[in-house]
């Protein structure tokens, strides 16, 4: 489909920068082909006509979550996480199927799209039917099945698990013809894969040009552990092991030594930083200005449902350029351009999709969203990039383009029936919660 958006204010990357430029956008074969000037051949097949009071941003790029997982929202709240990971949520895990694990990622595409976010990085645990609910929606993903393990007797002690990773690849490339979705491995964390393991799955990655998507120091009890065990951080556990000789991305990274960020800093270590996550279950704040002053690149992740209630990447836009400010007693800790860099170009990067998305430039995919700022919340109109820090709150997204494709405008989901996908998780629910 070709698609022109005519004369509406963007935010564009200008040099190291972003700012607020009203231009015209030619989408044509799903990328943008055109900024104010048309290409020769291009014939519009649909056109959204636009005024000063919408603006059109490059898709937002969330890098940690488990899409899944929204069927145990508001469930297991205000708990410290060892109780409410071990003995709330693996118990329900264990009794999801693979049909629940469908709704659940469904129920999470709504929230994403609906709230500007035009790609995501999950980590999940049923093969196949991820990859459906995804490809039907028509987002952008990167996908990993949960890895848990060992390594015995010459070989991976994980219930298949790795091999599944790799049926996925393999199925989703022959049935699909390839497209929106890419792929990374997924070792779920130091304390549930034992450190031989580890480097059993870096070196499955290098060979299959795969990155790994891990999650790291996310408590204090990981970090003590990690230490009393092995004689190591977590981040110095995973460098030894090999883990970090492929292109990773790591969650949370709460406790994190200077010379841990110094190993992340030299391997190039994409950081997913989850502040609304951290705070809830207690986990505390990363020292996310710290990471960016040594050139690790941050991106931006709202977790699971399950942990954050809310998989809305501008409530997590707000509360990254808020927490930092208030922790460090700093009102310039985290401004607002930095935060918008990080919700959406430094995401791309920290996926390998830096070359594809994250930005309005021509020869991107267009993945892009449409905000309404008709809102009280955003008049008068001032400086609208720090609206999108600190006054939106995501329910602006008015329409949302994906690959080129209108997966959501004014408001309307082309291709998801929303009503279905509320009917079944709460079915779902009813079973597995009440």
């Amino acid at each position: 489909m070709n698609i022109e958006i005519k004369y509406i204010p963007a935010v564009l990357p200008i040099g190291n920068n972003i700012e607020i430029q009203t231009i015209t956008v030619y989408i044509q074969n799903n990328i943008i082909a055109g900024i104010n000037v048309k290409p020769d051949d291009f014939t519009d097949d649909k056109v959204f006509v636009n005024n000063e009071k919408k603006l059109l941003i490059p898709g937002l790029v969330n890098t940690h979550t488990h899409s899944y997982m929204s069927l145990f929202r508001n469930h297991a709240d205000d708990l410290p996480f060892d109780e409410w990971f071990f003995k709330r949520i693996l118990p329900l895990e264990d009794r999801l199927t693979g049909d629940d694990a469908y709704w659940g990622t469904m129920l999470s595409c709504i929230e994403m799209i609906g709230t500007g976010t035009t790609c995501f990085a999950d980590m999940h645990m049923f093969p196949r039917r991820t990859i459906q609910a995804v490809h039907e929606t028509g987002i952008r993903a990167v996908l990993a099945r949960g890895l848990v393990g060992a390594y015995k007797d010459g070989k991976p002690d994980d219930g298949g698990r790795l091999r599944e990773a790799l049926e996925d690849i393999d199925f989703y490339k022959k049935q699909c013809n390839g497209g929106l979705i890419t792929f990374f491995l997924a070792p779920h964390a130091i304390y549930t894969c034992e450190p031989e393991y580890l480097r059993y799955i870096a070196q499955a990655a290098q060979e299959n040009d795969l990155g790994i998507h891990i999650h790291l120091s996310e408590t204090q009890k990981e970090f003590d552990d990690c230490v009393r065990k092995h004689k190591m951080t977590p981040v110095e556990l995973l460098e030894s092991a090999g883990v970090f000789n492929v292109h990773t991305l790591a969650a949370h990274c709460v406790y994190v030594t200077e010379n841990d960020i110094n190993i992340l800093c030299k391997h190039n270590v994409n950081v997913a930083t989850n502040p609304v996550s951290n705070m809830k279950l207690g986990n505390g704040f990363a020292p996310i200005t710290k990471l960016l002053s040594a050139g690790v690149n941050v991106s931006l992740g709202t977790d699971s449902a399950a942990s954050n209630n809310s998989l809305n990447l501008f409530k997590e836009l707000n509360a990254l350029t808020l927490i930092h400010k208030g922790a460090e007693k700093n009102p310039t800790a985290i401004n607002v351009k930095n935060g918008f860099k990080i919700a959406t170009a430094n995401g791309a990067k920290a996926l390998s999709l830096d070359s594809l998305t994250g930005s309005i430039k021509i020869g991107m995919k267009a993945d892009l969203a449409i905000l309404n700022l008709d809102a009280p919340n955003f008049y008068p109109h001032n400086d609208i990039i720090a609206g999108l820090s600190y006054s939106a709150t995501g329910t602006e997204t008015e329409t949302v383009i994906i690959n080129g494709e209108v997966v959501m405008e004014n408001r309307e989901f082309k291709t998801i029936d929303t009503e279905r996908v509320y009917y079944e998780v709460e079915q779902i629910s009813n079973r597995l919660v009440n």
